[in-house]
C-alpha cells in the first residue's frame, strides 16, 4: 500500500468515525438534551432544504458543460411532474409521469 492509497483510507475511516458520533450521540444522549420548540419547528424543514439541495444544481444549467441551453429535457421534465403532482397529489403519478415524459424527450431529441 503506498502513501496515496493509506491517505484515501485514513480519509474514508475518519470521515466514517464522524459520522458515526455525530448521528449517534444525538441518539445515545437525546433524552438528557432535550430540543427547544423552535429547533423542533426548524427541523421540521430539513428533509425539504435537503431535497432541494439535490434536485436544484441538477436541473439549472449553471455548468459548463450545458453548451449554453437555458432548457433542457430534465428541466422540462421536472416542470412536468410539478404539474401532475400539482393536479392529482400522487407522488407515483408525479415520478412516474416526470420519468415517462424524460424519456420520451429525450429519445426525441436524440433525432433533431
Amino acid at each position: 500500500m503506498n502513501d496515496h492509497d493509506f491517505y484515501v483510507y485514513s480519509a474514508i475511516g475518519l470521515l466514517a468515525v464522524c459520522t458515526l458520533l455525530t448521528r449517534t450521540t444525538f441518539m445515545l444522549f437525546g433524552h438528557r438534551m432535550p430540543l427547544s420548540e423552535e429547533v423542533r419547528r426548524a427541523l421540521r424543514y430539513a428533509p425539504a432544504a435537503a431535497l432541494t439541495a439535490i434536485i436544484v444544481p441538477e436541473l439549472l444549467p449553471w455548468r459548463a458543460q450545458s453548451g449554453g441551453a437555458v432548457v433542457d429535457e430534465r428541466l422540462l421534465a421536472a416542470l412536468v411532474a410539478i404539474w401532475l403532482f400539482h393536479k392529482t397529489r400522487n407522488s407515483l403519478v408525479m415520478i412516474a409521469g416526470g420519468m415517462v415524459f424524460f424519456w420520451i424527450l429525450r429519445a426525441a431529441l436524440q433525432y433533431i
